[in-house]
């Protein structure tokens, strides 16, 4: 071919692929693939996968199983709900007295409740969840005395025997107070050195002190709050002869009276969902430090 044609034909081509070029990109087409580049084994339109690593599925959360975490393997837990919600349609029922080894009690009572209505029964019905519920993931094995899944009761004397009956390593008996407006803060209520009738509990009495000792130290760190002003003398630790449910306990137990329903200030904090996990979380560490020992 002559140079001059050849000329006009080069300028001829570069003229095509430079409209076809413009077209393209007018098109939005894409650039061509490197022939090089290494065939794909994706579907046509599929997405270049995520590079951000996602979240380990054995990753620890606040209730991870863990082995650290499950240091009450082996140990057996009561938790004892304090009264019952039905027992207000129960009274004939609750009022029978039972033999609490010192004298005779009624039953059970309906328990107290904050000026707005909000029940003792269903504040330790709740509370106790969270307990079962923490306990569980350290491994514990927890017993609930009830669970609302009967009309009334236990009684007390029934309470206690549960407890015994599951030879239990610790019981606690969650409840809250009902006393005077001013009176604030929580108590952990120990059993005396009874022995009377069907109740001696001389071999409880120095366990019980240290799980409640426990219980106290723990609960006000989670809670924030103080020990009560109005019984214990700032020790947040009260021992009682009265109470069937410690009289006649065979196994280490204790009451956690977790604040007063009827001080307007507690009742904030006792109605609450988020303060009662935090009581939750006390009492659990409490019993948790208590069988480590």
């Amino acid at each position: 071919m002559p140079n001059d044609q050849w000329k006009t034909a080069r300028r001829t081509l570069a003229l095509v692929l430079a409209a076809t070029g413009c077209c393209a990109a007018l098109a939005g087409c894409g650039t061509a693939p490197d022939p090089a580049a290494p065939p794909s084994d994706k579907a046509p339109g599929s997405r270049e996968p995520s590079t951000s690593v996602p979240a380990s599925p054995s990753a620890p959360t606040s209730t991870s199983t863990a082995p650290e975490n499950r240091s009450l393997t082996g140990r057996t837990v009561v938790v004892d709900p304090g009264h019952n919600p039905g027992n207000f349609q129960h009274s004939e029922e609750i009022n029978q007295k039972v033999n609490i080894g010192t004298n005779r009690k009624e039953c059970d009572t309906t328990g107290t409740s904050t000026d707005a209505g909000y029940t003792e029964a269903s504040f330790t019905l709740d509370v106790s969840h969270r307990l079962r519920d923490l306990l569980v993931a350290r491994g514990a094995k927890v017993v609930l005395t009830h669970d609302a899944e009967r009309p009334w009761g236990p009684c007390i004397d029934e309470r206690a025997r549960i407890g015994n009956e599951a030879r239990a390593d610790a019981v606690v008996s969650v409840h809250a107070d009902g006393s005077a407006v001013g009176n604030r803060g929580f108590h952990v209520i120990l059993p005396a050195r009874v022995r009377e009738g069907a109740a001696d509990t001389a071999k409880i009495v120095g366990p019980s002190r240290e799980l409640g000792e426990r219980i106290a130290d723990r609960f006000a760190r989670a809670t924030g709050t103080a020990p009560s002003n109005y019984l214990g003398g700032g020790t947040g630790l009260d021992v009682r002869d009265d109470l069937g449910g410690l009289n006649l306990s065979t196994v280490p137990k204790v009451f956690v009276e977790c604040g007063n329903m009827r001080d307007p200030k507690d009742a904030k904090l006792l109605t609450s969902a988020a303060w009662r996990q935090k009581a939750a979380q006390g009492i659990a560490d409490g019993i948790g430090t208590y069988l480590k020992g």
